[in-house]
């Protein structure tokens, strides 16, 4: 039950968060009471003799909104299931070194005493972790800044009524309803906004606000007499934007394009197994970047230190700069500066400004993802910049950043590419996955397939699932489409950790062409 008390202790919390994060769009500095609230745990862990001390003061908040049709059983009619969720959150976490160890500590209650209070609770944790730490913490070096970065985005999605929202996702599911043999559809709409402000003793006050836009329209179609279903979705490229983007999304537009897909492919034949060559586009072949590629070249996971949540790495130290991962075309890129990526932003939890590198090149891995505690144990003198807690009560470690394949050259076209396979498929959108712990055995499946005879696009398959090991399928890539094909999917809940955390996340790719791989036929 909620009391008066915190009730009303919820609504001066509410009311802090919007007055502390409220600076002008145009200001280029922090709002200078984050700053005075963030001095307060810099001079305690100074007083704590801490070597080390950065606090994070955050306020969260998500919006979904979803619609669900669905024929009512017994009259036949069609029942509209809407839902509306709304909520957040604000509060701080302070992470210090004391006796080259770490210690963390958080609480929703922000204030100068509490702050006070945390940090202390933090250096009494690291000076209690300090009898299990074998070496000392060592951080790679990193300027200071004082700096205000945020989303670019012209319209609040937040300030957009819900109404607006409502009446396109009705719209979209009705589109994608408007045939008999569709059961059931949906549509939904959310959205994420991150106001953080981050210090540390090193010098460093920076502000951000990132912006998270996410839609999805589906549809399910049966046939009854087969005891069939198949459902086809349409999942438009997820971005850090603000509302402005919903209109480009073209939900309705696509919502009739998957009821007409869905009933294909209910109709759709089963595959032939064997092996064939597989064009896939962006909007597949980016979860195969990321489970394969994104999660192989994490640091932590290379060296053990993580294992338990989606294990460790085939890509051991000793193999970097070494291991041939795919044919020459390969080059893929980490990036936090991405235009529109959903991990873009202008500073990591570290204070580390985004960057942008190599981690394969032409087939080649080169370099892993790193935060500042990591770099020097692959010899390295720079974070990457990959530092990210998913909440003020979480601590900060390694994450993805965006990590995007390379295109083809400026003349390479999707035709180009489906007209130089005899025998293969075509797949798009996600499907079910699962990849062994060392993120080298794989098997993908997708969300639509068509079959590729004599160069030409056929009808739509059924039942279709990949399967290959990270290098022979990355060695088998033998052709991209060029830049202007190029496409950014991703995942706003990649999970890691534990306790787990989630990440968002972007893959950027233009379609690819991959030879003799091993389709298999599955439910």
């Amino acid at each position: 039950m909620l009391t008066r008390r915190a009730f009303l202790n919820t609504n001066a919390a509410a009311a802090l968060a919007t007055r502390l994060f409220a600076a002008p769009a145009d200001s280029k500095t922090p709002n200078t009471e984050l700053e005075a609230l963030g001095a307060v745990a810099l001079a305690e862990a100074k007083k704590q003799k801490a070597s080390y001390c950065d606090i994070r003061i955050i306020r969260y908040r998500r919006q979904v909104l979803n619609v669900r049709l669905n024929p009512d059983r017994g009259s036949g009619k069609t029942l509209e299931v809407p839902g509306i969720s709304d909520g957040g959150s604000f509060g701080f976490g302070v992470r210090v070194i004391a006796n080259g160890t770490w210690g963390f500590a958080a609480s929703p209650i922000v204030t100068k005493d509490e702050i006070a209070r945390v940090t202390r609770e933090a250096v009494v944790v690291a000076r209690a972790n300090s009898v299990l730490q074998a070496k000392p913490v060592q951080l790679a070096p990193v300027k200071a800044f004082r700096d205000r970065w945020q989303t670019p985005h012209e319209r609040d999605p937040f300030a957009v009524s819900i109404e607006e929202k409502l009446e396109l996702i009705r719209a979209a599911a009705a589109e994608a309803k408007k045939e008999r043999q569709v059961f059931s559809s949906g549509c939904n709409l959310s959205f994420r906004s991150e106001d953080k402000y981050f210090a540390s003793s090193e010098g460093s006050s920076i502000q951000q606000l990132n912006l998270q836009t996410f839609a999805e329209v589906n549809a399910t179609a049966v046939d009854l007499s087969k005891a069939l279903s198949k459902t086809r979705s349409y999942t438009p490229q997820p971005v850090t934007a603000g509302y402005e983007y919903v209109p480009v999304m073209n939900l309705v537009e696509n919502a009739r394009r998957v009821r007409e897909e869905v009933i294909e492919h209910l109709k759709a034949p089963p595959v032939t197994a064997g092996k064939k060559d597989l064009v896939l586009l962006p909007s597949h072949l980016w979860l195969t970047i990321h489970e394969s590629i994104g999660h192989s070249t994490e640091l932590d996971r290379a060296l053990g230190y993580e294992a338990n949540y989606a294990g460790t790495s085939f890509l051991t130290t000793d193999k970097m700069g070494k291991q041939r991962i795919g044919s020459e075309i390969v080059n893929v890129w980490g990036d936090r500066t991405s235009e529109r990526g959903l991990a873009t932003i202008g500073y990591d939890d570290d204070g580390v400004k985004a960057t942008k590198w190599p981690i394969i090149e032409r087939g080649v891995f080169k370099h892993y993802q790193t935060i500042r505690d990591q770099a020097h144990l692959v010899g390295e003198k720079e974070s990457r910049g990959c530092c990210y807690a998913d909440n003020w009560a979480s601590v900060p470690f390694q994450r993805m950043p965006n990590v995007w394949l390379e295109p083809g050259k400026p003349d390479t076209t999707l035709d180009d590419l489906i007209a130089g396979v005899e025998d293969g498929i075509l797949i798009d959108g996600n499907g079910s996955f699962s990849i062994d712990q060392q993120r080298y055995n794989f098997q993908f499946g997708g969300d639509a397939f068509w079959e590729i005879k004599g160069g030409k696009k056929r009808g739509m398959v059924s039942r279709v699932a990949y399967q290959s090991r990270t290098t022979d399928f990355w060695t088998a890539c033998d052709g991209i489409a060029g830049p202007s094909y190029w496409q950014q999917w991703g995942a706003p809940n990649d999970g890691k950790g534990e306790p787990a955390q989630v990440n968002s996340v972007s893959h950027g790719c233009s379609p690819a062409r991959f030879r003799k791989i091993n389709v298999m036929v599955t439910d």
